[in-house]
């Protein structure tokens, strides 16, 4: 049978984050994009003894150290997508955490 994390393996990453289709914009995210997403986007959940489980998707997280932060949101980029008001949706994601952290 199939369990939990096979269906967050088929799952992952989710074409919102990944794209479409999936082999093709993941090519081009690795030539092009010069972030490495690190967690961002990766599926977050619990497992029991009995392989059941929740897991949902990191769209909005941070790598927190003693000495810096490193902080992630995004949004779905489609044909006909703004760029500058894609852009101000993730700044906008991000206030947030910039806050808790004390910054702007």
């Amino acid at each position: 049978g199939r369990g939990i994390l096979d269906l967050v393996g088929a799952l992952h990453p989710t074409p919102a984050v990944g794209g479409k289709p999936r082999d093709l914009a993941l090519e081009w995210i690795r030539a092009n994009e010069r972030l490495d997403r690190g967690w961002y986007a990766g599926p977050v959940g619990w497992l029991d003894a009995r392989s059941e489980g929740e897991f949902a998707v990191a769209l909005r997280s941070a790598l927190v150290s003693k000495r810096e932060a490193a902080l992630f949101a995004g949004c779905g980029i489609i044909s006909g997508s703004d760029p500058a008001r894609e852009e101000q949706e993730s700044q906008l994601k991000l206030r947030p955490m910039l806050e808790a952290l004390g910054g702007a």
